[in-house]
């Protein structure tokens, strides 16, 4: 599979690195230009490149990695992603997260709100969850799999992602809709930041 990662910071990074290691190809994108990732692809090795952010959407499965006030802008440009899985592993953190500050998004979940910037986009929430220091290392631990919680409205596109996290090594948890599970899942949601093992 070939992934596209908008974004290129410790969460897209995690996520590449465990793309990698099982043989798929990684398009890393940010804001700055593919030129300044040039060191960042040097050191995941072949099967990784850099591109534009077009370039990047334009893969098979794409991950949406950058900071809540950026979403707007990362995505504005690119062309209509029609049946394309977006995994969106944005937090709706209005200001840093040292100092944070939850955006209003009135009765919309977070993913509702990044699916509606992403029209024919079909979104999965995911990864949101963790902190980048858990996604990172071998999810595989002696009592189990680092459980992932993700939601989406689209049964498909969440077997996709069932699927490729659960080759990474996590233990995939399916919490139902953008909306029922995504609040749950999202800042401030009961499963927020909940570190659990799979016992397998």
């Amino acid at each position: 599979m070939r992934i596209g990662m908008l974004g290129a910071g410790t969460i897209a990074q995690a996520i590449a690195r465990h793309a990698i290691r099982h043989g798929h190809e990684v398009v890393l994108s940010n804001s700055r230009g593919p030129a300044s990732l040039a060191p960042l692809v040097q050191d995941l090795g072949p099967l990784a490149a850099a591109g534009t952010p077009a370039e990047a959407a334009a893969a098979d499965l794409v991950v949406l990695a950058v900071n809540w006030p950026q979403i707007p802008d990362a995505v504005a440009e690119l062309p209509r992603l029609n049946g394309t899985v977006v995994i969106d592993t944005t937090n709706q953190f209005a200001s840093p997260p040292q100092n944070p500050k939850i955006a209003d998004l009135g009765d919309l979940t977070g993913s509702e709100y990044v699916a509606s910037l992403l029209p024919g986009a079909r979104v999965v929430k995911a990864f949101n969850a963790l902190y980048a220091q858990f996604i990172a290392p071998d999810p595989r631990h002696e009592a189990g799999r680092q459980v992932l919680f993700l939601a989406g409205d689209d049964a498909d596109a969440k077997n996709t992602v069932k699927r490729l996290t659960a080759q990474f090594g996590f233990a995939p948890v399916d919490l139902g809709t953008l909306h029922a599970g995504g609040r749950l899942i999202q800042l401030d949601g009961p499963l927020s930041a909940l570190h659990a093992l799979k016992q397998d």
